[in-house]
């Protein structure tokens, strides 16, 4: 039961977009068994991920249009 609460606790961080802590119904949470809970923290990290990479081009064109806008 510690592990689960632990990855439990692990899910509501990578949900939190702001570090605010995420509070999720524990009755939605008994449906899962410890295996299902793994599955959807590598599920959110992978978004997590793949959000930073989609954004990544996006950031680097702005940061170089502050470059030029200082010369």
């Amino acid at each position: 039961m510690e592990e689960k609460n632990y990855v439990i606790d692990e899910i509501k961080s990578l949900i939190s977009s702001t570090g605010e802590v995420i509070e999720i119904n524990p009755k939605f949470l008994e449906y899962f068994d410890l295996e299902e809970l793994y599955d959807i923290k590598e599920n959110l990290l992978r978004k997590k991920e793949q959000f930073r990479e989609n954004n990544k081009e996006f950031l680097e064109q702005i940061y170089e249009k502050t470059k030029i806008n200082e010369i």
